[in-house]
């Protein structure tokens, strides 16, 4: 990385945003290398595979740019640039017609409180909630997803995935009853 480069890095985000979205490359760049890292793993774990994540990674920023005018600077731009990564990755799942597919097949990583669902134990370990997580039917576990994971609220699912917001609930509703359910039969 160029001396440039890493003085970029280190300027105040108002800056660096500025000069992104005035077309700066070197400013651009400096901006995807601060969050492509992570940016990836959240597009690998609605894709599964490491190169369709990296198209949608790079599609995800080139989304980032074209809307980054829009950040009000409320929150963190990590949690800004993170929503519309996954928004625009599931747009583009849903495209290819593999939506449904690629829904049951996520390999994610949940991290769950034990609160968020009551329904922990100290023998169901993570990975176990993956798998039972990963076996809902598809729009339950897609809204589970984004609400307990990205942290979307019922309103930002709806609009999202042109559903209502009664329908967001009662899919995460749906999802926390068949966890609970696959749990007690263990």
């Amino acid at each position: 990385m160029s001396s440039n480069l890493k003085n970029i890095e280190q300027l105040d985000e108002k800056i660096l945003i500025q000069k992104c979205i005035e077309d700066d490359r070197l400013y651009q760049e400096a901006l995807y290398r601060k969050f492509a890292k992570k940016m990836f793993q959240v597009c690998k774990r609605y894709t599964g595979d490491s190169d369709e994540a990296m198209d949608f990674l790079q599609l995800g920023f080139i989304e980032v740019f074209s809307k980054l005018k829009n950040y009000r600077f409320e929150g963190s731009l990590e949690g800004w640039i993170r929503r519309v990564i996954t928004f625009k990755t599931i747009d583009a799942l849903r495209k290819e017609k593999r939506y449904q597919e690629v829904i049951g097949e996520l390999d994610i990583e949940l991290q769950v409180e034990a609160e968020e669902f009551e329904l922990w134990d100290k023998q169901t370990n993570a990975e176990r909630l993956r798998e039972l997580v990963n076996q809902l039917p598809g729009k339950a576990a897609l809204v589970l997803k984004l609400f307990v994971i990205e942290g979307l609220t019922h309103n930002e699912i709806a609009e999202h995935l042109d559903i209502s917001v009664g329908t967001s609930k009662s899919q995460l509703n749906r999802a926390r009853t068949l966890l609970k359910a696959s749990l007690k039969n263990e």
